[in-house]
Order: C-alpha cells, then sequence, then structure tokens
C-alpha cells in the first residue's frame, strides 16, 4: 500500500510515477486526496466538539451545585453528543480510500526504463546436430510425464509425473533449498498452502487479482481459504501485525510448495507442457529486512537465483523489467530467463523483486527505531520455478537417442544415476 503521506505530500508526483506503468491513475489518487481531506477535517470537527462536550459539561455541573436551571446547556450538550456521532458515522471517508488504495500498484523505482533492458547474458545457447525436442515430447517419449491421465484426474493445464520425472522434480527442489540453507544461511520454513484472505491481501493478490486464486467457497465468507499462488505469501506474511527489533533483521526464509493459479488471462497461451500450468512446484525465497538495506539484498537474491542456473550449467539472461512489466507489489523487478532450444525462445525462471515498503504497509509489519516504529522493506525470488527447470534440462541435456543426461550437481540427488533413458 502506498504511503498516505506521499500523497499528501508529493500528490503530482506519485501520479506521474504511476503513469510510468502505463495507466493513468490520477483520478483514482486525486479522491483518495478528497477523501482524506475530509476524513482529516472530521478528525478535528470531532476533537473541538470533545472538548467543548468537557466544558459545557463543567458548566452544567456548576449550575446544578448552585440550583440553577441547566436546560440550555443539556440541550446545547445533546446537538454537541449528536454532532459527534454523525461525524463518527462518516468516519467511513478512511474506509474509502483505503479500499481505493488496496487497488493501486507499487510505486516504480525511479531510475527504471519504461522498457526491459538485458542487463546480463551468460552462456551460450547449446547447438545440437538434431533438432532438439520440446520438453513436453520427450517427457512423454520418455514416460516421465503424461498430460493425458492428469487432465483425466483435473482438466487442462496439470501435468503428472512418473518414475524418474518425479525423481528429478524432487531433486531440483532438494538441491535449491540444500543450496540456499547451506551457502545462502536462509532458515527453511514448512508452510500451509491455504490461507486467510486478510493475508492474501496482504502481499498484494487481493483484491486485485481475485479471478486469479483458487479458494474455497464457504457460507461464511470470513470462513474462505485461498490457496497459495506462490510461498511468498504465507512467508512474508510471517510477521504481520508485529513490531521487530533492529537485532532481529534481516530475515530470510525459503520453502517448497505447490502453487496454484487459475491462469485466467492467459487463454490460448502456452497450452502444451510445464510452462502455464494451474498447479506447479516452486521453491521461493522472502527477505525482511531495513529500508537502507533492501538495494543490497535485491542485489543478493538476482545473486542467489544466478547460482542455481550456473550450477545447473544452463545459459540464462538477466532482464531488468521496465516500469510497465512490473508486477504490482514491485518497485523493481530482475527476470532470469532461460534458453529452451527445442521451443527456440527463452523461458522466464525467476523474478526477484523489491517491494521496499509496499507489503509491510498491507501487513503492519514494523521495526523498533529510537523514534518510534517504521516498516520493514520486503524483496521476494524464485529459487528458481522447479517445473520450468524441470522443462529446460530437458530441452538442454537431451540427446539424439531422446535420452536425458542429468546435471552434474543433481546427480547425488538422484543416486549416481547419469541419465534419463528411454524404456
Amino acid at each position: 500500500m502506498l504511503d498516505i503521506n506521499k500523497i499528501r505530500r508529493e500528490n503530482n508526483k506519485v501520479i506521474e510515477l504511476l503513469l510510468r506503468r502505463g495507466r493513468d491513475y490520477s483520478l483514482d489518487i486525486n479522491e483518495i486526496k478528497k477523501l482524506d481531506e475530509k476524513w482529516r477535517r472530521n478528525l478535528v470537527e470531532v476533537e473541538e466538539l470533545k472538548h467543548k462536550k468537557n466544558e459545557v459539561s463543567i458548566q452544567i455541573g456548576n449550575l446544578k451545585r448552585e440550583g440553577k436551571n441547566a436546560d440550555k446547556q443539556i440541550s446545547g450538550m445533546k446537538e454537541i453528543s449528536d454532532r459527534i456521532k454523525e461525524l463518527k458515522e462518516e468516519k467511513n471517508y478512511r474506509l474509502q480510500w483505503e479500499n481505493i488504495l488496496l487497488n493501486i500498484p507499487n510505486l516504480p523505482d525511479e531510475n527504471v526504463e519504461r522498457k526491459d533492458r538485458i542487463i546480463k547474458e551468460a552462456g551460450e545457447k547449446k547447438s545440437f546436430d538434431f533438432e532438439p525436442r520440446t520438453h513436453w515430447e520427450i517427457g512423454e517419449i520418455l514416460h516421465i510425464l503424461d498430460f493425458k491421465v492428469a487432465a483425466k484426474l483435473s482438466g487442462s493445464r496439470f501435468a503428472l509425473l512418473k518414475g524418474e520425472g518425479a525423481e528429478l522434480e524432487r531433486a531440483l527442489i532438494s538441491f535449491m533449498l540444500d543450496v540456499h540453507k547451506e551457502k545462502f544461511g536462509y532458515h527453511e520454513i514448512m508452510l500451509p498452502y491455504m490461507v486467510k484472505e486478510e493475508v492474501m491481501t496482504g502481499t498484494g493478490q487481493l483484491p486485485k487479482f481475485r479471478e486469479e486464486m483458487y479458494f474455497t467457497k464457504e457460507d461464511n465468507p470470513k470462513d474462505e481459504l485461498y490457496l497459495i499462488p506462490t510461498a511468498e505469501v504465507p512467508l512474508a506474511n510471517i510477521h504481520r501485525e508485529e513490531i521487530l527489533k533492529i537485532h532481529d533483521l534481516p530475515k530470510k526464509y525459503v520453502a517448497y510448495t505447490p502453487c496454484f493459479r487459475r491462469e485466467a488471462g492467459s487463454y490460448g497461451k502456452d497450452t502444451s507442457g510445464l510452462i502455464r500450468n494451474h498447479q506447479f512446484n516452486k521453491v521461493e525465497l522472502v527477505n525482511i529486512v531495513l529500508p537502507e538495506e533492501s538495494e543490497k539484498f535485491h542485489r543478493q537474491l538476482l545473486s542467489e537465483s544466478k547460482e542455481i542456473l550456473k550450477q545447473l550449467e544452463l545459459t540464462y539472461r538477466v532482464i531488468e523489467l521496465g516500469t510497465e512489466e512490473l508486477g504490482f507489489s514491485a518497485s523493481k523487478s530482475y527476470d532470469l530467463e532461460v534458453w529452451m532450444p527445442g521451443e527456440q525462445k527463452w523461458r522466464e525462471v525467476s523474478s526477484c523483486s523489491n517491494s521496499r515498503d509496499f507489503q509491510a504497509r498491507r501487513m503492519m509489519t514494523r521495526y523498533y527505531t529510537e523514534k518510534g516504529t517504521e516498516y520493514v522493506h520486503t524483496l521476494n525470488s524464485s529459487g528458481v520455478a522447479v517445473g520450468r527447470i524441470f522443462a529446460a534440462i530437458l530441452e538442454n541435456f537431451q540427446t539424439e537417442q531422446i535420452n536425458v543426461n542429468i546435471p552434474e550437481i543433481l546427480k547425488k540427488y538422484m543416486k549416481g544415476k547419469e541419465t534419463i533413458k528411454k524404456f
């Protein structure tokens, strides 16, 4: 959530920065400012009336002690009380501007360009002496991927992994968890996969993207739970409505979870394979840090994801997302893409984002300072998307015999196995 004080002080600048996202939010921002001014005028009037009420109360007491008539003062007291009640009923001005604010994205970093920018490409695209196949073709030939059975069980955009396919997926999850715990100092968390509405709101998934989410339908909306679209949601909310101590920061959490997304806006896109499924596995990273350290931790998150891809021997590139492509909660993001020789295209496998205090304001996550409390900064990254890396390994390590060589780093997670062979 944006800082209401920034909107009060720098209204035009807020509008200009949001415009760089490719949409004009000026009507929303100006409406928020107008409602906020009404709310603050109400607060001032209520306080003045309370002070006046106290004075009249003293007058009534004095008059009664002196045996004098206080009817006029009592009538005035009632008028004051009625006006205070009326003004308190108008306090929904704040609720109105808060509801509008929940649908407005984070301000982009002022130094980010409007369009995406490639900032690094590592490794060479693999060449083959044969026509490389797509991962879904390889997976079905090797009997490690089965989309027909998955469709029979759950419908389209689901995958069933079998035998060595399931083993490779599990190996990737274990490898990523181990690297982030042992090399980068993360604390592993095993999370619930269903969360409350306020938890989804805290990280920015709600109310903006409700149609993208799976949830349980209950008679009482307060009992509804949402299936997580990413582990970022429960991880970031671990400290919601808490005030942390400086020496407790940073918090670095890693978690493996399945993720669930409707992909409502992707009709006709990537209908084959593992790229855009309704359920997929991911190892997610969340950092909760001091504001002055968030840029440093953002660079570290990017470095950690690059290390994963380097150890997996995959060709990748890093893109600084332009302001028009930023996620709702992000102020600045880097995407990592791997080359898919079968598809002949780059595919995003990780997004490293700095949300600054945007999510913290929604979650009320703060830390103590000498002057009071301040909001923490939150960052998140995929470490990396497991299904997409699974697909990248099939396409990059395939052989002409339609076998798949296992990357060196994963062999120990697959009991020394070197190749997934056709049988």
